[in-house]
C-alpha cells in the first residue's frame, strides 16, 4: 500500500508530515510526499492567507485526478479552521491542527493497522533535519489566525528534543516551531541552545521574535560546535505605528539594536526577515519606513507579501486598503529585497566558505553555506565542502 502525504504551509508543517510518513513507513507503507498515484492521500492544509486555504481545498480534486477512488484524509490549519469546507468536497476524513497525529489512527482503523499512538521522530534525511521544538503561540498579532487554530505554545522537553537530535542522520538541524523564541521549557531557548553545544552538526534556527536576541544566547550560540549564522527575524513593518496596530511588542528602533548586536557577535551574520505590504493602517510614509529598513538593518533576504484579511482576527476589522495599493507596494517590496539579496551576496564574492551540498542535477550540486546563501557548484559533489564564491549565479553564487 502506499500513502501520499502532501503539504502545504510553513517548516512546521513539512516535520509534522514527515513524522506522519515516518509512522505509515513503521507499518509497512510505502510513502510519498509528491501528489502522484497511490491508494490513501494525507493532505496537510494551510491557513496563513486566503491564497493558502483555496489551494488546500483544491487539493482534494488534484488527488482524485490520480485515484479517484483513493481515501482521502485532510488535517492542518485550512480544516481546523473550516472542516466543513473539507467534508463537502468529499473527504474522507477531516482533522484540524491540533489532532493531526489522529489521521494516523484513521488510517491505521481503516487498513487494520496496527498504531501504537503519537508522532515518533520524522523521517531520516541525510543533509538538513527540520527538528519541532514547540508548537503554538502566545503572541496573537492582530493580522494573524495561527494562534487561534494552533493554540498557545506548548514546548516538547529538552530530553526529548536532544534525543531526536542525536538520532537524526542529518548533518545539519534546524530548531524550527511556530514561535520558538517563547520556548520556555526546562530553562527556555537559552538552557536549549547550552544542551547542544557538544552536538557535532550544524545547527540552525528557525524563525525568531527580534526580543529573544541578547548577549547571553549569542554567546550561547556562539559556544556551538557549529553554528550557522542565519537569524530570520520576523520584521512585518518598519513603522512603529503599525507595529502598534498588529500588536507587534517591540520598534524600529529595537530591532535595528537587535541587528546591531547579532552584528557584534556574528559580523557575516545572514538577517532575514517577512515583511508584510500594505496592512490597512499603513499610509505610504509607514511603507517607506518598511523599504528604508531594508538597507538599515542589511537584510540578506526578504520574504514579502501582501496583507490578506483573515476572519477571526482584530485585523479582519479594519478598512483594507485597494488592492491595487497592495499590489504596487509588493512588487516595490520585492525590488528592494533583491536588491538586498543581491548586495549581501556579493560581498561574500572571492571568500572561502563552507557550504553543506544537498543536491544535484549531474551539471550543477547544490548546497547553502552556513549563513544561507545558495551556492553551486559544477559536477556532483556531497557533505560539507569549503569552497572560494567565484561569481553570482542564479539565486545565490557559482563556487570553483
Amino acid at each position: 500500500m502506499k500513502a501520499v502525504v502532501f503539504t502545504l504551509g510553513c517548516k512546521v508543517n513539512e516535520v509534522e508530515s514527515a513524522s506522519i510518513m515516518s509512522a505509515l513507513e513503521s507499518m509497512g507503507w510505502e510513502t510519498d510526499a509528491r501528489l502522484c498515484p497511490a491508494d490513501v492521500y494525507i493532505l496537510n492544509t494551510c491557513a496563513v492567507t486566503a491564497e493558502a486555504e483555496k489551494k488546500s481545498r483544491q487539493l482534494i480534486a488534484r488527488a482524485r485526478k490520480f485515484n479517484p477512488s483513493a481515501d482521502i484524509y485532510v488535517c492542518g490549519c485550512a480544516s481546523e479552521k473550516d472542516r466543513q469546507s473539507f467534508i463537502s468536497k468529499g473527504a474522507d476524513g477531516v482533522f484540524g491542527a491540533r489532532d493531526k497525529q489522529e489521521v494516523i489512527s484513521a488510517v491505521a482503523e481503516r487498513y487494520g493497522l496496527t498504531y501504537c499512538g503519537g508522532f515518533g521522530y520524522p523521517k531520516q534525511v541525510r543533509t538538513r533535519a527540520f527538528v519541532k521544538i514547540s508548537d503554538g503561540c502566545n503572541n496573537f498579532c492582530s493580522y494573524c489566525i495561527i494562534p487561534y487554530l494552533r493554540g498557545r505554545v506548548k514546548d516538547r522537553s529538552i530530553v526529548d528534543i536532544t534525543g531526536e537530535i542525536a538520532a537524526t542522520q542529518a548533518q545539519e538541524v534546524v530548531l524550527n516551531g511556530i514561535n520558538i523564541s517563547a520556548y520556555s521549557e526546562g530553562g527556555g531557548l537559552y538552557a536549549l541552545i547550552d544542551a547542544l553545544k557538544d552536538e557535532k552538526k550544524r545547527i540552525r534556527l528557525g524563525s525568531l521574535e527580534c526580543n529573544i536576541i541578547d548577549g547571553r544566547l549569542l554567546a550561547s550560540l556562539k559556544n556551538l560546535y557549529d553554528f550557522a549564522p542565519q537569524f530570520h527575524l520576523s520584521l512585518q513593518s518598519g513603522s512603529d505605528s503599525v507595529l502598534k496596530a498588529m500588536n507587534r511588542k517591540y520598534s524600529r528602533h529595537t530591532y535595528l539594536e537587535k541587528c546591531g548586536l547579532i552584528y557584534e557577535f556574528f559580523p557575516d551574520a545572514a538577517i532575514t526577515t517577512d515583511i508584510i505590504s500594505g496592512f490597512p493602517t499603513e499610509t505610504e510614509e509607514d511603507f517607506n519606513d518598511s523599504l528604508n529598513i531594508i538597507k538599515e538593518a542589511g537584510f540578506a533576504r526578504v520574504h514579502a507579501f501582501s496583507f490578506s484579511p483573515r476572519e477571526g482576527t482584530a485585523a479582519y476589522k479594519m478598512r483594507d486598503l485597494p488592492p491595487d495599493v497592495k499590489s504596487e507596494r509588493l512588487h516595490r517590496l520585492l525590488a528592494a529585497g533583491g536588491e538586498a539579496e543581491s548586495a549581501y551576496i556579493n560581498k561574500f564574492i572571492g571568500r572561502t566558505l563552507s557550504v553543506l551540498w544537498e543536491q544535484s542535477d549531474g551539471a550543477y550540486s547544490q548546497g547553502y553555506t552556513a549563513n544561507y546563501i545558495k551556492v553551486y557548484g559544477r559536477g556532483k559533489r556531497a557533505g560539507f565542502e569549503d569552497v572560494t564564491l567565484k561569481s553570482p549565479f542564479k539565486d545565490g553564487a557559482e563556487v570553483y
